[in-house]
């Protein structure tokens, strides 16, 4: 017995030392057991993003490595196939993996890294469930972004001809959107217990179906934005309308509603390139970096986790880093 359990133990001793877990399992299992693992744990919209990941994980080893099977299977270098299959494939706007004429080459390097990262993710947790000894994604590095659109915010003149284009029901939605600067699933999951009168402010809290993104965080009411709220409000009284803020909107149940209203609502104003409900996000913090506030003040009322996110907006303010240097007096004795 003390023999067999000494062969024992040196199996699991070079299996260690080797890298094997101590139950590989299929990549098809793990996929479903990391899909399942976010229905539970995260926001849908969360599942769906990381269900795009894999599906298009799953496609890459149909088509191109039949041979890996199980996660054991994985390496740097079957991920670095993955990279060069995202970026070579022929990609219809249609959704579906045929060339047509309308097909561009490859999706763009933010896409892939963003996908990288999710597999990564998923990877992190076969480790933590004991599938897997080493995460091969440590071993691979982020493709280089080089096809980054300009960002895209609206100048005062936009603002005011797009919220002239709004129907009454929807310019308290993007009124607020514009002066907050909160994020789409934010808005939509605003209560007026979320909304604070008295001390001017705006409380992004989780709730018991929805968590923000970044954790919870105040903005303040601007004098426009509290007129915009109060007759708001008083009309949602008179509906019966008292949870949610925009019961239009409440708790996202109309995924796409607000893009799809973004879009028409742009169109009427005559604005080019304006299709993302993000871009009034943008629009906020690039108008109070253009004001000359500072960036960490902007980073902690956009609720970015890190100022390299805030950053991005830094280029429009041309006077920020003379500004900087003008702080710094220096008195020569020569003078």
């Amino acid at each position: 017995m003390a023999e067999a359990a000494l062969k024992d133990i040196e199996i699991k001793i070079i299996k260690d030392e080797l890298g094997f877990s101590k139950q590989d399992i299929k990549i098809e299992s793990l996929i479903q057991k990391f899909l399942e693992y976010n229905r539970t744990n995260h926001r849908a919209s969360t599942t769906k993003r990381y269900k795009a990941v894999t599906d298009h994980f799953r496609r890459f080893l149909t088509e191109k490595r039949k041979d890996i099977l199980m996660i054991s299977q994985l390496s740097p270098e079957v991920i670095e196939g993955y990279k060069t299959f995202r970026r070579d494939e022929w990609v219809n706007p249609n959704g579906k993996n045929v060339r047509t004429d309308n097909s561009r080459k490859g999706a763009r390097a933010r896409t892939v890294n963003i996908e990288l990262e999710g597999i990564k993710t998923m990877l992190n947790l076969a480790i933590k469930w004991d599938y897997l000894k080493d995460n091969p994604m440590k071993h691979v590095k982020p493709l280089k972004v080089d096809d980054k659109k300009p960002l895209r915010f609206l100048t005062q003149e936009e603002c005011e001809r797009f919220l002239e284009a709004c129907p009454k029901e929807l310019y308290p939605v993007y009124f607020t959107f514009m002066s907050t600067g909160m994020r789409k699933a934010e808005l939509e999951h605003l209560l007026w217990a979320d909304v604070d009168f008295r001390n001017r402010l705006i409380l992004i809290r989780r709730k018991p179906d929805w968590q923000p993104k970044t954790g919870e965080r105040e903005i303040p009411i601007s004098d426009e934005l509290l007129i915009v709220l109060e007759q708001h409000k008083r009309k949602a009284k008179k509906t019966g309308k008292k949870d949610y803020v925009f019961a239009i909107i409440d708790g996202g149940r109309s995924h796409n509603m607000l893009r799809t209203e973004l879009i028409k609502i742009a169109k009427d104003a005559g604005l080019e390139d304006m299709t993302k409900v993000h871009t009034l996000r943008h629009t906020f913090a690039s108008h109070l970096v253009m004001a000359g506030v500072d960036l960490p003040s902007v980073q902690k009322l956009m609720g970015h986790s890190d100022i390299e996110t805030t950053m991005i907006y830094s280029h429009l303010s041309p006077s920020h880093l003379s500004n900087a240097v003008n702080h710094l007096s220096l008195k020569s004795k020569k003078q």
